[in-house]
């Protein structure tokens, strides 16, 4: 995973079972396209799309995600929904976070092995809903939206057609910062960490991601067959967030411009009790009330 990278145009990559992979040097957004070419038909279920830079990457609520060129990695799995119902379709963010994190996590634990670790960060882990950090540094974002692949018209006989009903999929988007410096982001005003920095040392990139694409592949399996239960119980052993305080932030309207003044949002400061067994949040309230948080950010 340490080993010299090749060329970007140079990587063998595919997406789930036999769908392709498509490499760009430039996009605006790998979510973007892949919604645009899911809607028309273009592409089948499981298609990777990776880019070396973005020009508009977007987080939750249309945040932006910087996207230095040849450094870090941008990416769109399209995951069938096949077998999988669509209430619980928001789960499989959070299969791939807990996912990610732990192959990131065996990459922190090898680089402390070799003595290059960055022992003063802290351990990759896990925070509801979908962020992956190092200590209270953010370096992994996902964005996942419900998305209906167009299918193909099958012509019938005496000249009649059938229109098949397009079929549900998630289109999600990745960004990780991988090779890039801590310091790329200081205009964030936010922290902010890469795996060469959590590692002290690069990171083969194309090798990474094959090994992210497997682990979900898998985790989508078995997800598939088992539902959320198991991750619930993996996710709250790397969860470090689990007992801390925070702050509830909803506000679906949040972006670049009012995230700190708050413009919009509700806002609940308590503490973080659990996940529970559906994947939801159970958060105390400063005034007692205890609440089930499906959809929100969670500030600590």
């Amino acid at each position: 995973m340490f080993s010299r990278e090749r060329n970007f145009n140079e990587w063998h990559l595919c997406g789930f079972g036999d769908a392709p992979a498509f490499l760009f040097d430039t996009l605006e957004s790998t979510h973007s396209l892949m919604k645009a070419r899911a809607s028309a038909g273009e592409i089948v279920p499981g298609t990777l799309i990776v880019a070396d830079t973005q020009t508009a990457g977007r987080g939750r609520h249309e945040r932006t995600w910087a996207s230095p060129a040849g450094k870090n990695l941008y990416f769109n799995i399209l995951i069938p929904l096949e077998g999988i119902p669509l209430a619980s379709a928001p789960q499989i963010t959070q299969v791939a976070s807990l996912t990610f994190a732990e192959v990131f996590r065996d990459l922190q634990e090898s680089s402390n092995a070799q003595g290059l670790g960055n022992a003063s960060i802290g351990k990759v882990s896990v925070k509801w809903p979908n962020d992956i950090l190092c200590g209270k540094h953010k370096f992994c974002g996902i964005l996942a939206e419900l998305v209906y692949i167009k299918r193909t018209v099958i012509p019938a006989k005496a000249g009649i057609s059938t229109n098949i009903p397009p079929a549900p999929a998630i289109s999600m988007g990745v960004g990780i910062n991988v090779n890039s410096d801590p310091a790329d982001y200081a205009h964030l005003g936010r922290a902010v960490t890469t795996l060469r920095d959590i590692c002290g040392q690069s990171v083969n990139r194309e090798k990474l991601l094959q090994s992210l694409i497997a682990s979900l592949e898998r985790a989508i399996g078995q997800f598939r067959a088992f539902g959320i239960s198991p991750w619930v119980a993996a996710w709250r052993k790397m969860d470090q967030f689990i007992g801390a305080r925070g702050t509830v932030v909803v506000n679906n309207r949040c972006t670049d411009e009012n995230r700190d003044s708050g413009i919009g949002a509700i806002k609940k400061t308590g503490r973080i009790v659990d996940m529970n067994a559906d994947g939801s949040l159970l958060f105390e309230c400063d005034d007692g009330t205890m609440e089930t948080v499906y959809s929100a950010d969670l500030e600590i």
